[in-house]
């Protein structure tokens, strides 16, 4: 159960929407994430569909912001294509997500209930991957 609940970033929403709907092609293509940063810039991505377990559209946007200078992420939202609407991730990108950003909001829901939940509600009891890391000393 979401301990707390953030002001939901409409515009990002809008923006993965706008890549779903415009950059989104058959089977390979069929998610798309926004995620703003720190500096209120937003990064936006595609998944890459792969019968091997290509990345989810939501690690996509972690490397592209990785790619423009971006390494702190406030927000993400992920978005089906074909008007699916907000779509949650997966076991894996939550992992990553809380990972990389342990303050990351996530966007999750539908319609009148979409929420931005911090990514630790969305893995309760979570294996925290830093806790576990050598000291490099």
């Amino acid at each position: 159960m979401p301990s707390q609940t953030h002001p939901v970033d409409h515009e990002l929403i809008e923006a993965a929407a706008h890549v779903a709907r415009t950059r989104c092609r058959g089977d390979n293509h069929t998610m798309a994430a926004a995620a703003r940063a720190r500096d209120g810039r937003i990064v936006t991505a595609v998944n890459a569909y792969h019968f091997t377990g290509g990345p989810c559209a939501e690690l996509v946007v972690v490397g592209a912001a990785a790619a423009q200078g971006v390494y702190e992420l406030e927000t993400i939202v992920a978005v089906g294509d074909r008007e699916r609407g907000v779509v949650p991730p997966c076991g894996r990108c939550r992992q990553v997500l809380l990972d990389y950003f342990p303050g990351l909001r996530v966007i999750v829901g539908d319609g009148d209930r979409v929420r931005a939940v911090p990514v630790a509600d969305l893995l309760p009891e979570t294996y925290v991957w830093a806790d576990h890391q050598l000291d490099a000393g």
